[in-house]
């Protein structure tokens, strides 16, 4: 997604920002309301129509509804937020729920969710930290490298936008400094390096990469009217952006980062049991608690250990998973020698599951998705792929950690078909409601991505033991994810017991495996959905197989979850048991 964009670091993607519009309840008060369903509806649509106007932004979505300014983030503007989402959740209290048709009762369901995410934000203020080791409010303010806007008064409003970018980062520092005052920030141990992402945004000139959409301009823009914005756009990066990246980093290098907590425990933070449980439920969508986590996580990784023990047999290795985990991470076989290489592998992989998707998914998007690079400015701290909309990227940053045995897993979760199907699905997905067109809950999506990599055995994806047992690796990192975040937010673990679990378990690299380590310690409960949302698919799946029997069709079964789109595990789990049970009850 292109522009800026304020994501939740919790279970919910969502746009922020802006001042607060009219109340809640006056807005539903003036719309006509004869029934629990227009009642509901009216409450959802003045909510997102409020949201839209708070962050500034145009309607419809994507570039073209991106406005002139930048969210707003400073502590008056938060507060209302908080003040108007629990007035929104008193209103949604006194619909009578029971008269709700079934469609509507899925759409107050995800409401709900949504809601309560955002205010919890505000309530924690998580705002007070804007970053971890894996996003940063000062990037992505720009779209993909090699990407532009449709027309000259988006790029104008991208003008205004980057004129907005001192007061933008001044409301972030402030923040920043209020939580430092009491307690609350990343912790000091996983900074290091982080301040180098904004390094590039320095740059005065053309390389800076906020001037990447004007590389990319269309020609149905006048050449004429191309120079005039490029020109304000370089002068708007020159004397405005720049200098107030220049700000950023001073503060970061001289204030935040040798004044941020010694400590690693989210529970170490002021009130900081309670707030790890709430980000917990609010990334999973479930009432699981840490210590219940963290058991079905230790039974998970004996589970998976078996199977890959099985698997390294299968390869014909003699010795023991501690040596074969050496031999995988050093023998050269086993990684690409150039960019190409890595990329060209990804590619086979993503058009062989393109090639078993008509006998995998019932209803396929007609949008696809391309392969390309993790930018180089991101790439020494970012994870080994990412998926989305327009592109699925890889990281080619250092490719003797970047192992081939682990691509087609990475290629089926982060490209086809997982998030950047996904994401073409809720494209192309039949009308909703606009507050539940860019939600992303990770129990759902995570779930589903790492659902896709168990899938690849049914598809023939993978081709050798190796990449079988790549696949058992991701799956094993997942579930060591569980014992891990809970082990250091929950328990007390120290970095270095989280890094050695991690190497005694799974078969990544080093610099993957202390990415991974410092991004559970700055993220707090983010790690946890995958494994229980796929947890969640795969059950549902063995309660549809068992019940419908010769009824049983994939292609049905992995459309009720993809139609959904972005739900709370809990409406997941009750939409495709009622599938079950209308299709068993079906002739």
């Amino acid at each position: 997604m292109s522009g800026h964009r304020l994501v939740a670091t919790v279970a919910v993607s969502l746009w922020l920002g802006g001042v607060p519009g009219a109340t809640l309840a006056q807005t539903a008060q003036t719309a006509p309301v004869q029934s629990a369903d227009a009642r509901l509806k009216a409450l959802y649509d003045a909510e997102y129509e409020w949201r839209r106007r708070d962050q500034g932004r145009l309607e419809g979505f994507g570039p073209a509804s991106l406005g002139d300014r930048l969210p707003r983030v400073d502590p008056k503007s938060q507060a209302s937020r908080l003040a108007y989402w629990d007035g929104v959740l008193a209103e949604l209290d006194r619909i009578p729920h029971d008269q709700l048709s079934h469609e509507e009762r899925i759409n107050a369901a995800v409401f709900r969710t949504a809601v309560e995410v955002m205010a919890n934000e505000v309530r924690w203020k998580t705002h007070e930290i804007p970053f971890n080791t894996d996003s940063f409010f000062w990037t992505g303010l720009s779209p993909m490298p090699g990407s532009g806007f449709a027309d000259a008064a988006q790029y104008r409003r991208y003008i205004s936008r980057l004129n907005d970018i001192p007061r933008y980062f001044a409301e972030n520092i402030a923040n920043m400094e209020s939580g430092l005052k009491r307690g609350f920030s990343n912790p000091q141990v996983v900074l290091a390096g982080r301040d180098k992402t904004a390094e590039p945004y320095q740059a005065r000139d053309e390389t800076n990469p906020l001037y990447g959409p004007f590389k990319a301009m269309p020609a149905s823009i006048p050449a004429d009217e191309q120079a005039r914005l490029k020109a304000e756009g370089l002068a708007a990066i020159r004397n405005v952006a720049a200098p107030a990246y220049d700000d950023l980093l001073a503060f970061l290098r001289t204030e935040y980062f040798p004044r941020a907590r010694s400590g690693i425990a989210a529970s170490e933070l002021p009130d900081g049991r309670a707030f790890y449980r709430s980000r917990v439920r609010d990334f999973t969508t479930t009432d699981l608690t840490p210590k219940q986590i963290h058991e079905i996580g230790l039974k998970e990784v004996a589970r998976i250990r078996a199977d890959m023990e099985a698997t390294m047999k299968e390869t014909g290795f003699k010795g023991t998973m501690p040596e074969f985990f050496h031999f995988l991470r050093t023998d050269p076989q086993f990684y690409a020698k150039t960019p190409h290489e890595l990329l060209a592998e990804a590619s086979y992989v993503v058009m062989k599951s393109i090639g078993k998707m008509n006998e995998t998914v019932g209803t396929l998007p007609r949008y696809r998705h391309g392969i390309v690079p993790v930018p180089d400015a991101i790439a020494p701290i970012y994870t080994s792929g990412r998926g989305g909309l327009q592109n699925c990227q890889f990281n080619t940053y250092k490719l003797d950690s970047r192992p081939l045995y682990t691509l087609p897993a990475l290629a089926l979760h982060e490209c086809t078909p997982g998030h950047s199907f996904q994401a073409a699905l809720a494209l192309e997905a039949p009308e909703r409601p606009d507050f539940r067109k860019q939600l992303y809950f990770s129990g759902y999506g995570e779930g589903w991505g790492l659902y896709t990599e168990w899938l690849g055995q049914q598809m023939g994806i993978y081709e050798t033991p190796y990449q079988e047992f790549g696949r058992q690796t991701y799956e094993m990192w997942r579930a060591v994810r569980l014992v891990i975040d809970t082990g250091m937010h929950e328990y007390g673990w120290s970095r270095e017991k989280a890094l050695e679990y991690f190497k005694d378990n799974v078969a990544l690299s080093e610099l993957e495996i202390t990415n991974e380590v410092d991004r559970y310690i700055s993220w707090p409960g983010q790690a946890l959905a995958y494994k229980l949302g796929e947890i969640s698919i795969r059950n549902l799946r063995r309660e549809a197989e068992a019940k419908l029997g010769p009824k049983f069709d994939q292609r049905q079964f992995h459309d009720v979850i993809l139609g959904l789109g972005a739900v709370p595990l809990t409406v997941l789990e009750s939409e495709v048991r009622r599938w079950i049970d209308e299709t068993a009850a079906k002739g």
